[in-house]
């Protein structure tokens, strides 16, 4: 199969979708991969990595897009990518589509099968392919949080592990999945007061286990949650509903009992967001301010440490990739109802129910498509 691999063309978006070590291995099973001259550079892989690993360099997009049958990607197909995708081809990324009813309509219309790597899933119920990027996600967004949380950023000035004689900041965590629990830890090494939210009491008993202490939990209820962040200098929002728009819970009539300067780090933006005044933001202008409360919603938070971040895609994309390469996408799909679980666009019909009830579209279920 000629696996293309373009260069992410979102702004700040640094990552790239196959590493070398990716390239030679599907090249070693016969397959041809062209990647896009200067993909790799933002996560520190030169061309010549490339080569070396066995694929052949392509001038640009046009030239990926035109001759590979599977696109592998990092982000969601942008608008000049989509226009390039056709029927026949195979396209392999993240797509968060039940917030973007234009991308979603673009991928019905050109005809592509697209596999997103947010709702592969696994034996134990789990998103494998979101869960690394969640890991990073989570451990930046203290990091972020605390940067937005300066004062000269337009924060409150409080410093997140304060000094003695002086209090830590109150750190909330919504969400004690993946992401949640990655950020907590983070926040406690950092030495702040960290609360983590969740409806799962199993999920709270867990992690009152792990952190021995070190922080508190409470169950999520729309009553405890907008008492707890009442008193926040920090909400880390961090839950997530696979496939489908995250749903708001903090809306914007809450901001004013917020303390002045506290900031929300909305790491759910990418499926739509988890407090009513989000909106999308970038590495380059990432923070704005709505009702003296600081927002921080990048929606692709891993590109900023796009090295560490390609590295811990691909240790988990390549058995699905070369299984997509070595059978074809109907065969793997077929054979591992996992990865079948990811299929959410073929050739005009959405295979998605989540999304088909978030965008109010048709959709059938991948075993339907396939008549399993």
């Amino acid at each position: 199969m000629k696996i293309g691999c373009p260069k992410e063309i979102k702004p700040q978006e640094f990552r790239v979708g196959l590493t070398p070590a990716a390239a030679a291995e599907a090249a070693g099973r016969g397959h041809q991969v062209l990647v896009q001259t200067g993909a790799g550079e933002g996560a520190g892989f030169d061309d010549a990595a490339y080569e070396r690993a066995g694929a052949t360099i392509l001038p640009d997009a046009e030239a990926v897009f035109d001759q590979a049958e599977m696109i592998v990607k990092v982000k969601e197909p942008q608008a000049a990518e989509r226009a390039m995708l056709r029927r026949g081809q195979l396209l392999f990324t993240y797509l968060h589509l039940a917030p973007d009813p234009d991308q979603t309509r673009d991928l019905l219309d050109s005809g592509v099968t697209a596999i997103a790597y947010e709702t592969v899933t696994d034996a134990r119920g789990g998103l494998p392919l979101l869960a690394p990027m969640s890991e990073v996600a989570g451990r930046l967004a203290p990091q972020v949080g605390s940067w937005a949380l300066q004062k000269a950023n337009g924060g409150r000035g409080v410093l997140m592990g304060g000094v003695p004689g002086v209090r830590p900041a109150n750190v909330i965590v919504i969400g004690g999945g993946v992401v949640g629990a990655a950020a907590a830890r983070v926040a406690v090494g950092m030495g702040a007061n960290v609360t983590v939210m969740d409806r799962s009491v199993p999920r709270l008993s867990y992690l009152d286990d792990v952190f021995m202490g070190k922080l508190t939990t409470q169950f999520a209820s729309a009553a405890a949650t907008a008492e707890a962040i009442r008193t926040a200098d920090m909400v880390i929002g961090a839950v997530l509903v696979p496939g489908a728009a995250a749903p708001k819970l903090v809306t914007r009539d809450q901001l004013s009992t917020m303390p002045p300067g506290a900031v929300l780090v909305d790491v759910a933006i990418d499926q739509g967001g988890c407090f009513e005044t989000s909106r999308t933001t970038t590495h380059q202008d990432p923070i704005y301010e709505v009702d003296g409360i600081v927002h921080y919603c990048v929606a692709n938070m891993p590109g900023a440490v796009a090295r560490s971040s390609t590295q811990a895609l691909g240790n988990v994309t390549l058995p699905h990739l070369l299984a997509l390469a070595d059978k074809g996408w109907r065969q793997a799909v077929t054979d591992d109802a996992h990865l079948r679980a990811g299929l959410s666009v073929h050739e005009g019909q959405l295979t998605s129910p989540p999304v088909g009830e978030a965008l109010k579209i048709d959709a059938v279920t991948p075993e339907a498509l396939l008549g399993l």
